[in-house]
């Protein structure tokens, strides 16, 4: 697997330097990503590829099922380091239906250490079991769920200290929801454009 890996990397990377010989050496000198893409580590979502964009033009910080806590200092010196070193102009926040990490947390299956990081998913399906339960079907209820932790995951967002500070000082940061479909490869936006914590207390 891996001598496949470095084959496909070294015909990539001839490939870019063909089309534009300075791409790599431009972009060693410095990286300018306009967007901070907070997304599930599902193999199937890749961040720069779903949205089209090359390399040095995305921000990624990717885990499993997307979550955003507050105890969670990779997560926190990333969303620090896109806000005020890279001074991104968005914050994305994309889950996306299907995920098997909600699913788990969803339907209480255990797997293992990954239990203790789902367990705040678990809270919030609790939180809402009156409307999760009033959908009969599995898939739509799952991608329910999915949609309700995105939208949690944006206001853990905006409550960071980082983004609470950048707003203070008028620095244009919007945060928003977006959720993407496996099936049609399609990217939906369903919490747009938070830009301040008046906002994020909108309906």
């Amino acid at each position: 697997m891996i001598d496949a890996l470095l084959e496909n990397n070294r015909q990539w990377a001839e490939a870019l330097r063909r089309k534009t010989p300075t791409f790599f050496s431009k972009l060693a000198e410095k990286q300018t990503p306009g967007c901070l893409w907070i997304g599930c580590a599902d193999s199937r979502v890749p961040a720069s590829q779903v949205v089209g964009l090359q390399p040095g033009e995305l921000f990624v910080h990717r885990n499993i099922a997307n979550l955003v806590l507050h105890t969670d200092l990779n997560c926190l010196s990333v969303i620090e380091y896109a806000v005020d070193v890279l001074r991104v102009d968005d914050v994305i926040v994309c889950g996306h239906y299907g995920c098997g990490g909600v699913a788990a947390a969803m339907r209480g299956t255990h797997v293992g250490v990954t239990d203790n990081w789902l367990h705040h998913i678990r809270e919030m399906a609790h939180a809402h079991r009156d409307d999760l339960s009033a959908i009969a079907d599995e898939k739509m209820r799952l991608n329910h769920l999915c949609e309700l932790n995105v939208h949690e995951q944006v206001r853990h967002v905006c409550q960071t200290t980082t983004v609470q500070q950048a707003w203070r000082r008028d620095q244009a940061v919007a945060v928003h929801g977006c959720i993407y479909n496996l099936e049609d490869g399609t990217l939906t936006c369903i919490r747009p454009g938070i830009t301040s914590p008046e906002m994020l207390e909108q309906p």
